[in-house]
């Protein structure tokens, strides 16, 4: 299965990374939103972010050109007919995700892989919303993923030997570090991740400590790089809802029960960084 050029759907910041990552790696990239307006924006996100590097010595200007002339914007899904693999990062949403296969499906070429970048729910059911089964699997980046070296190589049931094959490889020509796990929910790191983060919430909610004394606990005293709290408002709290609801459903564990107030927080419209407000305030 070769790859040279590589469909990006969705429009957010994963969509926008995973695009960087591949014209850097020397593949033709389209991106694909629903809204050519956000399609374009995806396209000044990744001339921001190569600016930047070109700014800051890490990227010499030619190079820069050279990326960004491997990228393509658009709002209509038929340009990724000629894609050798699509990479969809939408809305955690199960129904919008399957729709969106079944149309890709009806798209791209026969020898054409379907992956997604979900980070939780199940590759199978994605799988058989298509024609090619044994063609679809996840490829999950994490965020920022120009910085990240982790990918999860998701095999659901129905992928075959020689689509996880490409997906590893495909993730290793991009410099990352892929790991293959089964199709269960929330994969690798987010199963053992968010019982972390859901519990740092409960004891907040509990009054156990401050939200800055928690998160500089976990920082000084594991080492971590961020705190939960933090961590929660850079994921984005709806889709740290989604997340836990979609391992709750699968596994029944108290643990990734929701703490009430994180539903509370999102109802108010308080998601973290890309509201401006969420556990902390940041300047819009």
């Amino acid at each position: 299965m070769t790859i040279s050029t590589v469909g990006i759907l969705g429009s957010g910041i994963m969509g926008s990374g995973i695009a960087e990552v591949a014209a850097k790696s020397g593949y033709e990239v389209i991106l694909r939103s629903r809204q050519q307006a956000t399609a374009d924006g995806m396209l000044a996100a990744l001339e921001k972010s190569l600016a930047k590097q070109v700014d800051r010595g890490k990227l010499e200007q030619a190079d820069a050109d050279t990326i960004r002339a491997r990228v393509s914007a658009t709002d209509d899904l038929s340009a990724l007919a000629g894609a050798d693999l699509v990479i969809e990062s939408v809305v955690e949403d199960l129904d919008v995700k399957r729709e969106l296969f079944a149309q890709v499906d009806g798209i791209v070429g026969e020898q054409a892989i379907i992956a997604s970048n979900t980070s939780t729910l199940p590759l199978v059911d994605l799988a058989v919303a298509t024609n090619r089964p044994d063609r679809v699997v996840g490829i999950h980046f994490f965020n920022p993923a120009p910085a990240m070296s982790l990918v999860e190589v998701i095999r659901p049931l129905t992928a075959s030997d020689e689509t996880v094959a490409a997906a590893r490889a495909f993730a290793e020509s991009c410099g990352k570090s892929p790991v293959e796990v089964a199709d269960r929910a929330g994969f690798i790191v987010n199963a053992l991740l968010f019982p972390y983060l859901n519990n740092a919430v409960r004891m907040l909610e509990n009054g156990t400590a401050s939200a800055e004394d928690i998160d500089a606990a976990m920082q000084g005293g594991c080492n971590f790089p961020m705190g939960p709290l933090a961590l929660l408002d850079l994921v984005g709290l709806d889709t740290s809802v989604a997340i836990l609801d979609a391992l709750y459903e699968e596994f029944k564990d108290p643990n990734y029960a929701a703490v009430p107030v994180l539903r509370r927080m999102v109802a108010a419209g308080r998601l973290g960084r890309k509201s401006g407000s969420g556990f902390y305030d940041y300047a819009r």
